[in-house]
C-alpha cells in the first residue's frame, strides 16, 4: 500500500468547517468545486445555506459521507442521516472544544467567578 502525504481532500461530501466570514464556526458540507479556489457548500442541518465560499475559509474535517457531485440538498440530507456524519462530529474532539469554548461564553460573570474557585 502506498501512503500518500495527504488524507483530507477537497471533495464532495467532505465536512468542513468554515473558519471566516459571516458563518464562522458553523459546520458544513462540500457539495461541489467550481474550481481550483472556490467549492459550493451546504448544511441542511447546521442553518448553512448552498452557496459559493472560497475554499481558504474552510477547514477540512476528517469525516465524509458519500454523496454525488451537486447533489440536492434532500439527497445530502438522506447521506448524512444514515452515515451518521453529525453523530461522528459530535464524538470528535474539535467539537468538544469547540462547544466548550461557546458554552463558556454565555456564562455569566458570577458563574464565571464560580468556576474559577471551584
Amino acid at each position: 500500500p502506498v501512503d500518500t502525504l495527504f488524507s483530507r481532500y477537497i471533495e464532495p461530501g467532505r465536512l468542513v468547517v468554515i473558519r471566516y466570514g459571516p458563518l464562522a464556526g458553523k459546520v458544513c458540507t462540500i457539495v461541489d468545486m467550481v474550481d481550483l479556489r472556490r467549492v459550493i457548500v451546504d448544511g441542511p442541518t447546521t442553518g448553512v445555506a448552498r452557496q459559493q465560499i472560497p475554499s481558504k475559509w474552510i477547514s477540512l474535517t476528517g469525516i465524509k459521507c458519500t454523496i454525488e457531485r451537486g447533489a440536492r440538498e434532500k439527497t445530502l440530507k438522506k447521506a448524512l442521516a444514515a452515515d451518521d456524519v453529525m453523530g461522528k462530529w459530535e464524538a470528535t474532539q474539535w467539537a468538544k472544544k469547540k462547544s466548550a469554548v461557546e458554552a463558556k461564553k454565555t456564562l455569566t460573570d458570577f458563574e464565571r467567578f464560580k468556576l474559577m474557585v471551584a
